[in-house]
Parts: structure tokens; C-alpha cells; sequence
């Protein structure tokens, strides 16, 4: 029958085109073992400072989350000699929280040669740079600094999904950028995968043509030649000179023990030898090139790095902190115009991290410090609370990566930590027009602000794309959200796209778990700045046994207090062990008492000794002992263990 056929027909093309990858991944296997062991090869570092500008190509993968971008570029460096098939897999994800969680958090950039004449003419040696990219929204700003080094970008769509919310939003970055964007439509092997629904998808999204649109299969290999001949056809080849002066993008700096700051830049225009003094543009400071290297993806070090070139250069300078994101770097006593950086880091969370034992607080401060090496986008202050004790006010990109940060300082440092609640940054308009950022609950006094003084929260522009027959379930939770809808429209009969206002403080909690339980998990979400907006912030404070614990204050919007409120003091009754005495536990706005639960007190049973007389002799014992009580709240402190912060935050 028909349906056979063509499930045949799929299987002999997929065979052939597995046969043809296997002899290409030897052939170059081969080449790529000749040429680095062979005497009358050249070197490595020769042949990669040997081609020429205009066959360079500097790319990224960009995609949603767990589409496959790791695994496709495992396949690109296998096809090209860098490494040996059947090794290590998700070779670009270093860090062992990427292993554990099966994500990218920070963003690789590797270097590798590929022969190819589909640029015309007979077939030449090409350096392609490739950026390996993450792909959750809280990591936008490595995938921004990404394309600020690209010429081109491979959008990455998997066949058994389709367009998702964050492959929306990194096509639009890519646009922004005026990357040349490769459609690639990935794990076309599976049998769930409808490659033409897809493809439709990508052409109403993206806008481009169906012959574009490569199919391929990270995973075996099928077809992957033609993604890298695409690179080398399509992407355009990077717009420096090399006889201008010498200006260099620094891209990201991490931290090594032995080496101090290792540099990941690209030479935009000129060439920077080992041995030069270069100046940074924003501090005016100098530095000596002692190191320059391309990672293949292991270091590889080279005499030069030319314009159109990504690689890594140490300096003389250990500490990270000299070394400003996004800053342009330039020969010594050289006047030039400065590079359009990127988009700076925005922290949208803010949490406080306070070690569990108070005596532990210069450990934590030593991971704090030497993890914010490796990761600009956080910032860091110190911070006081009365029942913790001394920490750290912290600043990440969304949650995830708040998480990420936390599973990094246990695992690498062996830090335990409590973390509070998260907040986000709200802005407080004062009576002469200025503003003053708040980021700590604790910097709004309990009974709020006069009338001349007004909170403003942030805004978030939300893209949530799913399925039709849950549209009604999404619409609920966002207007319980106090959402605004801007846009609905349809990708194709299966999918929704869903445009939607929101607070930041409304979406910074639980709203991503509340949007998958209410979608069974196929909904996915996504969100960009959208300004500030004025609104009725209030600080809610929770007292147990009358006194304010500064650690669980929270700001909420005034509408949701008491439900907030309500929520908080039940899950404090759970967790509070019982004491000799009576322990009210209330959730309050200034002087307002909102919400209430009560601890019962341990009871001696008193009347156990009566075992006749009259009832007044048991009323005189109940009545002795209810004084005793009275008398022991009185006097009586809770004492909040670490433990019960660490089970309610």
C-alpha cells in the first residue's frame, strides 16, 4: 500500500544518507589525523590562521529549550574532524549542572575546518565558527551576546514539536541583529516528526521559503552535510578589515585557576599578535598579551588572531573584574570608535542567600565570589536579617537560573544555603519626580507609602504558544494573573499564539509550573521587558508570637494579600514545631491582621490525679495551668530553626 511504500522509501533514503555521513566522518577522521600527526602537514594552528577573511563564517544555533541544539553541533564536530565518533556526548556543555539537567546555561564557542565548493568554484578550506546557544528564556542574555559575534544563525526547529515560544523569540533577536537565519527543521528520524506541518509553520512565522528549510536528524546524522554546506553558501562572511586599526569584542571571561581571566573575544577589524599591549575603551586600562588560542574545542593556541576571528586571549591581568562585557578592546595609544556592544544583563529576580550555619558566611562569600566570576549576569550585595543572620542579595535573569546558581554553589563549593522568597524590582516614585529602585521587601516601611508616593511594578510582554482546546484554561490563569491580552492568533489548526501583559511579579513565581499543569506540559512560554507600570504594592509582614520575622516579609499586590497571606501562615503552622505555650501565627498589612493560625500549646493533662470530688477542684487545676501559659507566652521567645526557613522558602 501507499503508507508502506513510503515508509520504505523514508528508510532506504535515511540508510544512504547514514552510509554517506559514516564515509565522511571517516574520510575526515582521517584527514584531520594525517594532518595533525603527518610531517608534511601543516599544524593545526597554521591552517586555522591561514584562511583568509572571506572564508570565514561565524554562525550560532539558536533554538527552543530540548530541540537539540548540543546534540547537532556534537554532530558538526564529528563531520569535521574535531572530534572522534561515539565519544562524549554534549561535548560543548561543560558545566556539570548542564550534564545533570540536560540543558546549555552557558553559551560555547568552538572553532573547526570544513572542506566544501558550495560556495562556487573548486572546494576550499573554511573556518566556521560555531556558538552553541541556551536555549531557556532566563538565558537570553548569553544568546544575545552570542549573535553579537554571528553573521549567521541555524534556527533550529524539532519536527515533533514545531515552533515554540522561544524559537519565536530568538528569531527575533537573530532579525535584530541582521543575522542571515538558516532553517533547519531537526529530528526529522522520529516517527512522532511531521516535517511539512512544520516546515508551514516556520514559513507563516519566519517567512521563509519551504526549499530553505533543511531536514535533518541530530541524532544519527542525516543530512548534516548540508547544514555546514548551507553555512558555508549562505552565510555571509564577516564584515571587518584587516588593515584597519585593531578593535576586538570582548565577549565573556571566565575565571581559571591556573591561567587567572581567560578572554573570549572576536577580532572585529586589524590583528592582535601575542606579545601587544592593548586598552580597554571603558576603563582605560592596559593590558599584555600573553596567550592567544581558538578552541577546537580543545584550546588550541595560535600567534595570531586576524579580523573575523573568535577565539580566547589571556592577559596579564588575572582578576575578571577588570575585564567589562561587551567592552571594546584596541591597540596601545590607538584612538578609535568604540563597538556596538549588546544588551546588558537586566536581573528580573532578586533573592537573598544566607548560609544554614551563620558560622559558614566567609564560605559562602568565597563561592559567591569565585562563582560570579564565571557569570556576569549576576549581581551580588550584601544583605542583613535579623533571623538569618548575614548573606547576600542576589540578582539573575529569571528563576532557572536562580535554581542553576543555587545547584553550582552546593555542588561545587559544597554550600548549604536558604534562600528567600523571590521579589522582583520595583521602582518607588518620589514627591520631587525621582526614582529609587527596591529590591528587598524590607526597604517599604510596613504601613505604606503616603499618597504622593507611589510604587511602579515592572511589566512583562508574555508569548504563549499552544494547543486550541486549552486556550480557555490559559485565558483563566492569566486573567487571574491581572493579565492584559494583546493578541491571539492561529500558527495552523494545532497551534495557538497568545500575546498577553502581565506583572513581572505575577509571573516570576510558580506561573511557568501553574501554565504546564493547566496544558498537561504542551504549552510553552516566554517573556521580554515591557516598562513600568503603577501600581497598589504593599508589604506584607508575618508575625509569630508577635513579632515581625523580617525573612518571610513579602510585597504583593494589594488584591492578592490576603490570599498570600492565608497560604503563608498555613504552611508556617506545618512547619513550626509546637512549644510549652500558645503560638499565633499572622500575616499582616501595617496594623491590619489578615490572616491567622494558632499553634496549640503542649498540655500536661492536670486532672489526671482526680479521680472523684467535686468539678471545682478540676476547674481550680485547668485554671492554675491556664495562668502558667499565659504567663509562658509572655515571656516565652520562638526561636525559628534554619531548618523550618529551608523547608518553607
Amino acid at each position: 500500500d501507499t503508507m508502506a511504500f513510503r515508509r520504505l522509501a523514508t528508510h532506504i533514503t535515511q540508510r544512504r544518507d547514514a552510509i554517506t555521513y559514516a564515509r565522511c566522518i571517516t574520510s575526515s577522521t582521517l584527514a584531520s589525523s594525517s594532518s595533525r600527526d603527518g610531517d608534511d602537514e601543516r599544524s593545526l594552528a597554521e591552517r586555522l590562521s591561514r584562511v583568509p577573511l572571506e572564508r570565514t563564517r561565524n554562525f550560532s544555533i539558536i533554538a527552543h529549550v530540548d530541540h537539540g541544539k548540543s546534540t547537532l553541533a556534537d554532530r558538526l564536530l564529528e563531520l569535521t574532524g574535531a572530534i572522534k565518533k561515539g565519544g562524549a556526548h554534549q561535548i560543548l556543555d561543560t558545566l556539570p549542572v548542564e550534564r545533570a539537567r540536560g540543558i546549555t546555561v552557558k553559551a560555547q564557542a568552538v572553532s573547526v575546518l570544513w572542506r566544501s565548493d558550495a560556495a562556487g568554484g573548486e572546494a576550499r578550506e573554511y573556518l566556521l565558527n560555531l556558538i552553541d546557544t541556551p536555549g531557556h528564556a532566563d538565558f537570553s542574555f548569553e544568546v544575545s551576546r552570542s549573535l553579537s559575534a554571528c553573521d549567521g544563525a541555524l534556527l533550529l526547529v524539532d519536527a515533533t514539536q514545531g515552533v515554540q515560544a522561544q524559537t519565536i523569540a530568538t528569531f527575533y533577536l537573530a532579525l535584530e541583529g541582521g543575522l542571515v537565519i538558516v532553517p533547519v527543521a531537526n529530528k526529522v528520524d522520529m516517527l512522532a516528526a511531521d516535517v511539512d506541518r512544520v516546515a508551514q509553520q516556520m514559513i507563516s512565522v519566519f517567512g521563509v521559503e519551504r526549499e530553505e528549510v533543511l531536514e535533518v536528524s541530530g541524532k544519527t546524522g542525516l543530512n548534516v552535510t548540508s547544514v555546514l554546506d548551507a553555512v558555508v553558501s549562505r552565510v555571509p562572511p564577516p564584515k571587518g578589515d584587516l588593515n584597519a586599526p585593531t578593535r576586538i569584542l570582548l565577549l565573556d571571561c571566565h575565571y581559571d585557576d591556573y591561567r587567572g581571566a581567560v578572554n573570549v573575544v572576536q577580532v572585529v577589524d586589524g590583528e592582535v599578535r601575542k606579545g601587544d599591549k592593548v586598552t580597554s575603551y571603558v576603563t582605560g586600562q592596559h593590558f599584555e598579551v600573553l596567550e592567544l588560542g581558538m578552541s577546537t574545542p580543545t584550546p588550541c593556541e595560535v600567534h595570531s588572531l586576524k579580523a573575523g576571528n573568535v577565539g580566547y586571549m589571556i592577559t596579564n591581568v588575572r582578576d575578571v573584574r577588570s575585564s567589562k562585557i561587551g567592552d571594546t578592546l584596541h591597540a596601545f595609544k590607538e584612538t578609535v570608535e568604540p563597538l556596538k556592544g549588546f544588551r546588558q544583563a537586566k536581573p528580573m529576580v532578586f533573592q537573598g542567600l544566607f548560609p544554614v550555619n551563620t558560622d559558614d558566611f566567609e564560605k559562602l562569600r568565597a563561592a559567591v565570589d569565585r562563582l560570579t566570576l564565571n557569570d556576569a549576569s549576576v549581581t551580588v550585595q550584601g544583605e542583613n536579617s535579623t533571623a538569618l543572620g548575614a548573606g547576600f542579595r542576589c540578582g539573575f535573569l529569571g528563576l532557572l537560573h536562580a535554581d542553576v546558581f543555587h545547584q553550582r554553589l552546593q555542588e561545587e563549593f559544597g554550600t548549604d544555603i536558604i534562600a528567600t522568597a523571590p521579589t522582583v524590582p520595583y521602582r518607588i516614585a518620589q514627591r520631587d519626580g525621582t526614582f529609587v529602585e527596591c529590591t528587598s521587601p524590607l526597604s517599604i516601611p510596613s504601613g505604606g507609602f503616603p499618597q504622593e508616593v507611589s510604587i511602579e511594578e515592572p511589566l512583562v510582554e508574555a508569548t504563549i504558544i499552544c494547543q486550541p482546546q486549552v486556550v480557555g484554561k490559559i485565558v483563566e490563569l492569566c486573567m487571574d494573573r491581572r493579565g492584559e491580552q494583546l493578541e491571539q492568533t492561529f500558527l495552523d489548526d494545532s497551534r495557538v499564539i497568545m500575546r498577553y501583559r502581565l506583572p513581572l511579579g505575577e509571573v516570576a513565581a510558580d506561573f511557568a509550573d501553574e501554565l504546564k499543569s493547566r496544558t498537561s506540559g504542551y504549552a510553552t512560554f516566554d517573556y521580554d521587558d515591557a516598562g513600568m507600570q503603577k501600581g497598589d504594592i504593599v508589604r506584607m509582614d508575618v508575625l509569630v508570637n508577635g513579632t515581625a520575622v523580617d525573612a518571610l516579609a513579602t510585597l504583593v499586590h494589594r488584591s492578592k494579600a490576603q490570599r498570600h497571606g492565608k497560604d503563608i501562615v498555613a504552611r508556617l503552622k506545618e512547619a513550626l514545631p509546637r512549644q510549652m505555650f500558645e503560638i499565633a501565627i499572622q500575616a499582616a498589612l501595617g496594623g491590619k491582621i489578615i490572616a491567622r493560625e494558632t499553634i496549640s500549646a503542649f498540655r500536661k493533662q492536670v486532672t489526671a490525679k482526680c479521680y472523684g470530688g467535686d468539678i471545682s477542684r478540676k476547674k481550680k487545676l485547668l485554671e492554675k495551668q491556664k495562668e502558667g501559659k499565659k504567663r509562658m507566652r509572655r515571656i516565652g521567645n520562638v526561636d525559628i530553626p534554619n531548618e523550618t526557613f529551608g523547608a518553607l522558602l
